[in-house]
C-alpha cells in the first residue's frame, strides 16, 4: 500500500512564518499553509524573490515516524495562478537539515503562489502543502 508522508502542523506553520518573515520585496501573505526546502545562491534582485522556509516532516500519514535519512528531496511548485502552478524546483539532499530554506528568484511583479511536497528515498511523495502567496511589487 502506498504511504504518503504527513506534513506536520509545526512544519506547515514554520513554512508560512518563513515565507512571511524572510520573503524579500513586497508584502507577503498566506492563503493557508505550505512546505519546501534547500538553499540557493541567487544573484537576482532581492526585490523580485521569495525566501521559503520550513521544517522537515517528522511522521508519515499513518503516524509512523520518518527518519531524516529517509527524506530524499523537496519539490517546490509555484506560479501566478494558484490553480495552475506551472514552475517547479527540485531541492535535493532533503536529509541534510531539519530546518530548510530556498530562495525563488527572478519573479515578475504580481502575486505568486507556492506549494511543496517531500519525497522519501523509496519514491513516496507527500500530498502538496496548502498554498501560500507572496506579492511582488514594482
Amino acid at each position: 500500500m502506498k504511504r504518503v508522508i504527513k506534513m506536520s502542523q509545526a512544519w506547515i506553520a514554520a513554512f508560512i512564518l518563513g515565507l512571511l518573515l524572510t520573503g524579500c520585496g513586497g508584502g507577503g501573505s498566506s492563503e493557508s499553509a505550505g512546505t519546501q526546502t534547500g538553499s540557493s545562491g541567487s544573484t537576482s534582485s532581492p526585490e523580485r524573490s521569495a525566501v521559503l522556509s520550513w521544517s522537515a516532516p517528522l511522521t508519515r500519514v499513518n503516524g509512523e515516524s520518518i527518519p531524516m535519512g529517509e527524506l530524499d528531496k523537496y519539490v517546490i511548485r509555484y506560479g501566478q495562478d494558484a490553480e495552475e502552478l506551472s514552475e517547479e524546483v527540485v531541492v535535493i539532499n532533503a536529509q541534510a537539515e531539519a530546518e530548510m530554506s530556498y530562495e525563488v528568484s527572478g519573479l515578475d511583479v504580481g502575486t505568486w503562489y507556492f506549494t511543496i511536497q517531500v519525497q522519501d528515498t523509496n519514491g513516496l511523495i507527500s500530498e502538496p502543502s496548502d498554498v501560500v502567496s507572496k506579492s511582488i511589487r514594482s
